[in-house]
C-alpha cells in the first residue's frame, strides 16, 4: 500500500544551498502541509483507493508502476518508499536503476513493458488519451481481472504523487 506518512521531522531551509561540510547532503524544502493530519478522511479514503487498486495486481508489477509513476511526476518521497518496497519484494537494484531507461534495457518482461508503457502514457495524458496501441498490449497481457487493477494502479499512483510533490513531502535523511 502506498503511504504517505512524514518522518515527522523539520526536512530542511529550504534554502537550497548547503550549510554544512561541502560533502553534506543538501535538506529538502521543507513539507507544506500534512494531509494526513489536516484531513484524515480524505487520506483514509486515499488508503482505501490505494488497497483496492492494488488487490490482485503482481506486486513487482504494482512496485514498479508506482515507482515509474513516481519518478516521471517527480515525487522523491514515492520513488524511494517504492523502490524500497520493489527491492524488498526481490526486484535487483540493477533493475530499479534502469528503471528511467525502461525501453532501452533487456531487464523488464513484456508484462512489465506493458505495465510502464501504460503508466507512462495515463501520467503523460495527451489530448488524445492513451494510445491505442499501448493500451492494447496491455490489454493483451493483463486478463480482465488485472488490466482494471492495472489502470487503477496508474490512476491512484498519480494521485499519489501529486499529494507528495505539492505538500513537498521528502524521504528520510540518509543514515550515517
Amino acid at each position: 500500500m502506498t503511504t504517505l506518512q512524514d518522518t515527522g521531522t523539520d526536512s530542511g531551509t529550504g534554502t537550497g544551498t548547503d550549510s554544512g561540510a561541502a560533502g553534506a547532503p543538501v535538506p529538502a524544502p521543507p513539507r507544506r502541509i500534512d494531509l494526513n493530519d489536516k484531513a484524515p478522511d480524505f487520506y483514509k479514503a486515499m488508503f482505501a483507493l490505494d488497497r483496492a487498486a492494488a488487490h490482485g495486481l503482481d506486486p513487482v508489477v504494482r512496485e514498479l508502476v508506482r515507482v515509474r509513476v513516481a519518478q516521471l511526476n517527480g515525487c522523491a518521497f514515492c520513488v524511494d518508499k517504492h523502490s524500497t518496497d520493489a527491492l524488498a519484494l526481490g526486484v535487483p537494484g540493477r533493475k530499479l536503476r534502469a528503471m528511467t531507461v525502461w525501453p532501452e534495457t533487456p531487464f523488464f518482461t513484456a508484462r512489465e513493458r506493458a505495465a510502464l508503457a501504460l503508466a507512462e502514457a495515463v501520467t503523460h495524458l495527451g489530448h488524445h488519451g492513451v494510445p491505442d496501441a499501448t493500451y492494447d498490449e496491455a490489454a493483451r497481457l493483463f486478463d480482465e481481472d488485472e488490466l482494471p487493477r492495472l489502470i487503477a494502479m496508474c490512476v491512484t499512483m498519480n494521485a499519489w504523487t501529486r499529494i507528495g510533490v505539492t505538500c513537498r513531502m521528502s524521504p528520510a535523511p540518509l543514515e550515517e
